[in-house]
């Protein structure tokens, strides 16, 4: 069987959030949207996560609608239930009711066995001075790595 090279990535998440804890979920998917994901043609751009009667739910993950799909099509944006433990739920919904915390979906894959997963973590929204601290650091980074290679 071929690698699966299927790795969908929540961009902003780490520029604009801290990450805490991660977590990895299945997701409850239709048929048409696993053949989409499978295409790569998801994004994680503005989601999250909510927990509602102890079930965990990722809000506004894009699935594009599969081109073969006729009339058994998906709603690209519709919101989509999250497969953790009981005692993930209850340590997700106790970060996050700290002031401040949320829990964001940072990126989607497939597993060895075919089934989507998609991995959250617990974080905190950073300042503007944050932000742009991690930008220099990232410029630092990317200069020592120039420096490295002459």
């Amino acid at each position: 069987m071929k690698q699966n090279q299927i790795n969908i990535k929540n961009k902003r998440a780490s520029f604009d959030y801290e990450i805490g804890d991660t977590y990895t979920a299945g997701i409850v998917l239709t048929g048409t949207e696993i053949k989409s994901i499978r295409e790569g043609k998801a994004s994680l751009a503005d989601t999250y996560c909510l927990i509602e009667n102890n079930e965990v739910w990722a809000k506004g993950i894009h699935i594009a609608e599969y081109s073969f799909g006729s009339y058994n099509n998906h709603m690209p944006r519709r919101d989509r239930k999250l497969l953790l433990t009981r005692k993930e739920i209850s340590k997700l919904a106790k970060a996050a009711d700290d002031p401040g915390y949320t829990i964001i979906p940072l990126r989607m894959f497939i597993s060895e066995k075919g089934y989507a997963k998609l991995v959250i973590g617990v974080a905190r929204g950073k300042k503007q001075y944050d932000k742009r601290q991690s930008l220099r650091e990232k410029d630092d980074k990317r200069m020592l790595d120039r420096m490295m290679k002459k």
